[in-house]
């Protein structure tokens, strides 16, 4: 399948010549020629100097929130505390891992800015922002489920067999200190949760920003490109020092 691409009067016109003898679904050829178009794949300098360093910036935040999730789940699960939700789903560890993802992209775009690989990142951060608030709600609801089930609870059949039936100044002093620590341990975890729960917010920020950007690196690109084609003041000069040349 072969692409040309004609512009014209501020219309753009695509022209698809489909493969008879290949096996892909037209849809797939399509972006396979989309993605070897010499247009779309050609690292462009003007979307280079456009975005300067920003989406390395964004990307590396986006990668920092993406392994702060990951681990802060991990720490999480390693206390055996009743998360059911986080513990059935793993949603810390795929949300985590498509941060890290979408940042590799956000620097992939700044490092090489093809038009191809910005709208790439342009769409996964749009994807990005359902996801982020989809860590905002997960997080909201998983702060509020945090149980501790069996801690600093009595075993009352080992307690009929080796204790007497009223508790001795040790086992009260010894229930207190366990129900202290675990409103520490609980405050902790909440104290967690909330963190997670800002981290998902800035993650929302940086994926918006990276797609303003983008999408602002594309229309500037867009409009050099028609300034530079279109204008004919440009020409104008280069025109007349040919005409007034004095011929031989």
């Amino acid at each position: 399948m072969s692409v040309t691409v004609s512009k014209a009067d501020g219309v753009t016109v695509f022209t698809l010549t489909s493969d008879p003898d290949s096996a892909w679904p037209p849809l797939c050829q399509i972006f396979k020629n989309l993605c070897y178009s010499p247009v779309c794949c050609t690292v462009s300098q003007h979307l280079r100097k456009i975005q300067r360093a920003s989406q390395t910036v964004l990307g590396t935040l986006q990668i920092i929130v993406g392994l702060l999730n990951i681990g802060l789940a991990a720490i999480l699960l390693s206390t055996h505390s009743q998360l059911w939700q986080m513990e059935f789903t793993g949603f810390p560890f795929w949300l985590g891992g498509l941060f890290i993802m979408f940042g590799i992209v956000s620097i992939l775009s700044e490092r090489f800015p093809s038009p191809c690989l910005v709208v790439v990142n342009v769409i996964l951060n749009l994807v990005g922002v359902a996801f982020a608030i989809t860590a905002i709600v997960l997080y909201s609801i998983s702060v509020a489920d945090i149980y501790m089930w069996g801690m600093c609870e009595r075993n009352d059949y080992w307690y009929d067999r080796h204790t007497t039936p009223s508790p001795s100044v040790e086992e009260a002093i010894l229930q207190r200190k366990c129900l202290e620590g675990k409103a520490m341990l609980l405050m902790l975890m909440r104290g967690m949760h909330a963190v997670l729960i800002v981290l998902s917010v800035l993650e929302l920020c940086v994926v918006i920003s990276s797609v303003v950007l983008g999408i602002k690196s594309l229309r500037s690109k867009e409009k050099g490109q028609n300034k530079s084609t279109d204008d004919p003041e440009l020409y104008s000069p280069l025109l007349q020092e040919v005409s007034t040349k004095p011929s031989v």
